[in-house]
Parts: structure tokens; sequence; C-alpha cells
């Protein structure tokens, strides 16, 4: 069964650093891309990062984010890593990885497998 789980999420001050995992299980994750998405209360889904099935491919941010987060993966783990950093109340929203076969466009509609969601809260 394709699953994908994502964990890490937390409150934390302004400021401060959380590292999102999106364990996958029931596919081979290196055959794909996987991207994280956010929902703030009240707004709609954005895509937030995703990296390529291929080391090569690098990452995709979204300008959001761009400079302070970091996206990586384990194959060995089957895991894909978020790293967040200097986080800002704008931030505090539901995370979810999918997956894809690219990592092209945010608002593809081929995004799926969608974890269950880890909330980030970013107050003072």
């Amino acid at each position: 069964q394709v699953q994908l789980v994502e964990s890490g999420g937390g409150s934390v001050q302004p400021g401060r650093s959380l590292t999102l995992s999106c364990a996958a299980s029931g596919f081979t994750l290196d055959n794909y891309a996987i991207g994280w998405f956010r929902r703030a209360p009240g707004k709609e889904r954005e895509g937030v990062s995703c990296i390529s099935s291929r080391s090569d491919d690098g990452a995709k941010y979204a300008s959001s984010v761009k400079g302070r987060f970091t996206i990586s993966r384990d194959n060995a783990k089957n895991t894909v890593y978020l790293q967040m950093n200097s986080l800002k109340p704008e931030d505090t929203a539901i995370y979810y990885c999918a997956r894809d076969i690219w990592c092209s466009r945010f608002d593809r509609p081929t995004w799926e497998n969608w974890g269950p969601g880890t909330q980030v809260t970013v107050s003072s």
C-alpha cells in the first residue's frame, strides 16, 4: 500500500527551526518526486518545495520560503526532509507531502498519495 506520512511538526517561536519528515512506504522513493505543501487557516493549499527523483535535477521552492527552507531526500531511508529555518508566523499551517513523477509545477493535478499532514505553529 502506497503511503506517505509526515512528522516533525510542532509549536516554535519566530526565528527558530523545525525539520519535517515525510516517510514513504509501499513504493520505491527514488522513482518519484516528492513535494511539500501547506494549508494555512482560511487559505488555499500552496506548494512549498519539491525535489526531483534524480539528484541532479535539483529542487524547487516557493518564493516565500526560498533561502529559509531546504528540501532533501534519503532514498535509503525512504524519507524526504524539509529543514525550515528562520520561521515566521506566516509559516503557520498544516504541512503535507505528496508524490508525483516530476517536480515541475506545484499545481499539477498529478500530485497524489497525500499524507495526513503535520501541524506547524509559529508564535511568540
